[in-house]
């Protein structure tokens, strides 16, 4: 279903009284209102959430380079890992505080005056609050030590930054309270949640799948903990079917299109090709979502180029024209995610329903249905050698299987890649480092926050791109 996407717009309220004018509404400008729909700023949060996913632009998010995804055709900058000439923490960092939590926050705190009855302002505020924890799911995990507990303070120039596992942990407290405050049968925003229209029932099953997710995260760092998670997120009950995914529908025209078809084809710039390492080994398989991925090449078969070399745009294969539609939707959390947890949750001794070859085969076959395969292929590719599922070899089969699914949404598979290390993937040989583990912190950060930053980087084990974060063991 298509959403129209709210704009920050609005009427101003006007004063009268039967006798007399007040005379303080000549210091209204009624082109620049001084409050707006709480709705409008949820809409454009979960708007900038989805580009920030989504985005392809070398200048914030460079995740496809880095799981090998793509490659880029003459600036390869990125795909060797430089990422300070375009000081792509800085923009990705500003991103995710600026344009996506101050405008949930900015919402919530709108929420009490303007949305009438309890049950109905619950649910908004529950909205509002578990997009915002996923957003900070995305910067904990990508630069360790952030500021949290004083982000966005106005009367703190300075923020502190807060211990990477307390500010996880925490998230995880705020998801469970947000998932406490839901009632299903309540009304909420509607159309102004432009994830799942208003559906409360969607939220609730959403929001543990995010919190199975975050479970799973944490298995290798804390196992107790992880286990609990998982099990309460399961109990709860999270999606079961494609038909749960969270998506976000783009429309057709701008300004609210995806932004792959902004970067790829309204731009006319012809900056990527695929990369050679998961074409070469989908190919290996036989898979059936190789045409849904990618264009043939130049010779009417599948190629790509290699990681961190130049490559010919004519000569390789390029991103498939669907992904580069412009209502393209972006998905931020799929059903087929939700079944590879479930394998590696029953494999890691979980007590979640079901077996590990059975949740496994599940979300192999939801993402070829969701890139629309058939029931059939995902039967005969399933019961291919290096497909098939063999208990031994676990990690490394949903390591592969989950980043063959997860294209197109390279920021979560390099939280995958780093988590499971599996694919096995090779740093290109002109590369300036080892292939990222974590973003380092901006370079503004250094400059304005300078105590505040030296003792994040001490904390977070050195401001470098091969530091591992809490969660990350092996």
């Amino acid at each position: 279903m298509k959403r129209i996407i709210i704009a920050l717009t609005f009427l101003p309220l006007l004063f009268t009284t039967a006798c007399k004018r007040d005379i303080t509404s000549v210091n209204v400008d009624p082109k620049n209102p001084q409050t707006a729909p709480a709705t409008a700023f949820i809409s454009n949060g979960q708007k900038a959430f989805a580009d920030a996913l989504t985005s392809t632009n070398v200048n914030d998010n460079i995740f496809r380079l880095v799981v090998q995804y793509w490659q880029e055709t003459t600036y390869t900058d990125e795909s060797n890992f430089d990422i300070n000439t375009r000081q792509i923490p800085r923009q990705l960092w500003n991103y995710m505080y600026r344009d996506v939590i101050r405008d949930l926050r900015e919402g919530k705190r709108l929420i009490p005056a303007q949305i009438q009855g309890a049950t109905t302002q619950k649910n908004a505020l529950a909205i509002a609050e578990i997009t915002e924890i996923y957003a900070w799911y995305y910067l904990v995990t990508t630069f360790g030590d952030i500021p949290y507990s004083q982000a966005l303070d106005v009367n703190t120039a300075q923020p502190k930054y807060d211990n990477q596992q307390t500010v996880y942990n925490d998230l995880l407290t705020r998801l469970d309270a947000a998932i406490a405050n839901i009632t299903t049968t309540g009304s909420s925003i509607g159309d102004a949640d432009l994830i799942y229209g208003g559906d409360m029932a969607m939220w609730k099953k959403f929001a543990n799948s995010l919190k199975l997710k975050m479970g799973m995260t944490i298995a290798d760092a804390d196992n107790a903990k992880a286990k609990a998670t998982v099990e309460a997120a399961v109990a709860a009950g999270v999606f079961t079917s494609n038909a749960d995914n969270a998506v976000f529908q783009y429309l057709s025209a701008p300004p609210n299109t995806n932004p792959i078809w902004v970067d790829l084809v309204q731009s006319g710039r012809k900056d990527f090709v695929a990369a050679s390492t998961i074409v070469n080994r989908m190919l290996a398989l036989s898979d059936p979502r190789t045409d849904d991925y990618f264009t043939t090449d130049a010779v009417g078969g599948y190629s790509g180029g290699t990681p961190g070399a130049s490559s010919n745009y004519a000569t390789f294969s390029k991103p498939a024209d669907a992904i580069a539609a412009p209502d393209a939707p972006a998905t931020l959390l799929s059903y087929a995610e939700v079944e590879f947890f479930l394998a590696e949750a029953k494999e890691r001794g979980y007590n979640v329903p079901g077996t590990a070859v059975g949740h496994y085969n599940a979300a192999v076959t939801a993402s070829i249905l969701e890139w629309g395969g058939t029931t059939s292929e995902a039967t005969t590719y399933l019961l291919q050698p290096g497909v098939l599922y063999v208990s031994a070899n676990w990690k490394q089969l949903i390591g592969e299987q989950k980043w063959i699914a997860l294209y197109n949404r390279g920021w979560d598979e390099w939280i995958e890649w780093r988590r499971l290390d599996q694919p096995a993937l090779v740093k290109p040989p002109t590369a300036i480092t080892a292939i990222p583990v974590r973003l380092t912190y901006p370079i503004p950060e250094q400059n304005l926050n300078t105590t505040n930053y030296n003792a994040a980087a001490t904390s977070v084990g050195g401001d470098q791109v091969t530091t591992k974060l809490f969660w990350d063991k092996f």
